[in-house]
């Protein structure tokens, strides 16, 4: 417990604490409570008569009053003599579904209203505190502009067409009788389809020509009905973008630096050092959580660099050397086109970034989206003309961690870069986008646009991998993915 009193209480000082019952233990002549309040893995163990534990179980919220003793226990230094017993919030034992005995994660997540009264629970949220805290100081020190862009949009950023429409509720019956007489259009609450956010990336591009360097941590939202690990309907990006930038290695700097900081901030807190002490002790029951020094090396990972920066082509040959030498086997053979799966990725992940963060950039155009610029690079390997300007950003077990390029500013490249992927049918550079949608964004070319680029971030991706957590659902306080949506 970190309550302020708590940590400068003198030997017999008279003390007052708010917490809950995580465990308690009753003799005849004496009972034994644990009380936690979220704040550290820590508890208090509160000594009292056993007229005043009655009533008290694991989860019951209490206040409990009494002097601050030296502990002649092993393992704590002092303990609560308790004099004064006050029950905030009763719980029935028979009933609560949060029991000291083991329990699955599985079974957990079917309570996400309550298990994050669970310590390690309460840790990830203060985890989650400390990352967002962190990244908001880096950006500012650096001039971001933080941004609160919209979560309904007119276009799907990605264009994989996995998105949620937005619609009012359905209407009466009665108002359905005069339906057949309204334009399928006119009749929807936005006057068109509208949707939820897949990314913020247009919308901050727009801010960023007027302020120069944005960033945004946001919700984001996918209909995909993957059912893995790495996957949620709902999840929090950290997307930023630069302007006055024409290098994609500019915009690599700023995602090492930011995730530096984050890990040496990390390294010197008190969430850092619980983080690390739950690990040494993790019985690890269902292999879902990596061994402390697994996170000690992720975490020095992150510290030290500078992080290796290959090229796609480059690392295609890479995974076909090892496929070679017998060094690896994969499902799905690396080939140019094809893009990287997953095993590609985490074999990258484990062997050019030596069990830390690795960039693979310059890949192929025709497996990226239509606003990523061509590469300049003429180390690319390959033409220009057939690589864009991108990396992603791959970390061993949760593989792609970051995503981002040299966006295109050039009217006539984005124009045609749109027909190519079917986004609009134009004759020429001044017709207009037939999926009016994107108009908008087109507009940015046309008025004073500049070069610049940015990238998103998996924010519970990277808490994942922070805390050693293997599932996104157990770094997400109320996930939701496909066929689930509790709360």
């Amino acid at each position: 417990m970190r309550d302020h009193n708590v940590v400068l209480a003198a030997d017999q000082q008279a003390l007052t604490i708010n917490g809950y019952v995580r465990t308690v233990r009753k003799q005849k002549r004496i009972a034994f409570a644990a009380i936690g309040d979220g704040s550290t893995l820590q508890t208090v163990q509160a000594v009292l008569p056993p007229q005043l534990a009655e009533g008290l179980s694991t989860g019951v919220a209490v206040t409990v009053t009494g002097k601050w003793t030296p502990s002649p226990a092993q393992g704590q230094s002092h303990e609560l003599q308790v004099d004064h017993v006050r029950i905030l919030g009763e719980n029935d034992p028979t009933a609560y579904p949060i029991q000291k005995k083991y329990q699955t994660l599985e079974f957990l997540r079917t309570l996400p209203h309550l298990r994050s009264r669970l310590p390690i629970n309460s840790l990830i949220l203060r985890l989650r505190s400390l990352v967002t805290a962190q990244v908001t100081n880096y950006f500012a020190e650096h001039d971001f502009i933080q941004c609160h862009p919209p979560i309904i949009t007119s276009s799907d950023c990605e264009g994989a067409g996995e998105v949620f429409t937005v619609a009012p509720e359905a209407p009466s019956s009665s108002e359905k009788s005069s339906s057949n007489q309204i334009h399928k259009h006119e009749d929807m609450f936005f006057g068109s389809p509208k949707y939820l956010t897949v990314s913020s990336q247009l919308h901050l591009e727009a801010l960023a020509q007027s302020v120069n360097k944005v960033w945004a941590l946001s919700p984001t939202f996918r209909a995909e009905k993957s059912d893995t690990a790495r996957h949620l309907s709902e999840f929090y990006m950290l997307e930023a973008e630069l302007a006055f930038v024409d290098d994609v290695q500019v915009v690599m700097d700023v995602v090492e630096n930011m995730l530096r900081s984050v890990a040496l901030k990390l390294q010197e807190s008190v969430v850092g050092q619980e983080l690390l002490e739950a690990r040494a002790r993790d019985k690890d029951q269902e292999s879902t959580s990596v061994s402390h020094a697994v996170l000690v090396q992720r975490w020095q990972g992150l510290a030290e660099g500078p992080w290796p920066r290959i090229t796609y082509a480059t690392a295609i040959q890479h995974l076909k050397d090892a496929v070679a030498q017998g060094q690896a086997e994969f499902e799905y053979a690396p080939g140019h086109e094809d893009g990287l799966q997953t095993e590609h990725e985490r074999f990258l992940a484990e062997s050019l970034g030596r069990g830390g963060p690795v960039f693979i950039t310059d890949y192929p155009r025709n497996i990226k989206p239509f606003y990523m610029a061509p590469s300049n690079d003429p180390t690319a390997d390959q033409s220009a003309a057939s690589t864009v300007a991108c990396f992603d950003l791959l970390v061993p077990e949760i593989c792609e961690l970051v995503g981002g390029s040299m966006r295109e500013h050039r009217l006539a490249e984005l124009l045609k870069s749109m027909d190519e992927h079917g986004l609009q049918q134009a004759s020429d550079n001044s017709t207009n986008v037939s999926n009016g949608s994107l108009q908008w964004y087109v507009d940015l070319r046309r008025y004073g646009s500049v070069p610049h680029g940015g990238f998103g971030l998996g924010f519970d991706r990277l808490l994942c991998y922070l805390a050693g957590v293997s599932n996104i659902r157990d770094v997400v306080s109320f996930p939701r993915w496909h066929k689930r949506c509790d709360c």
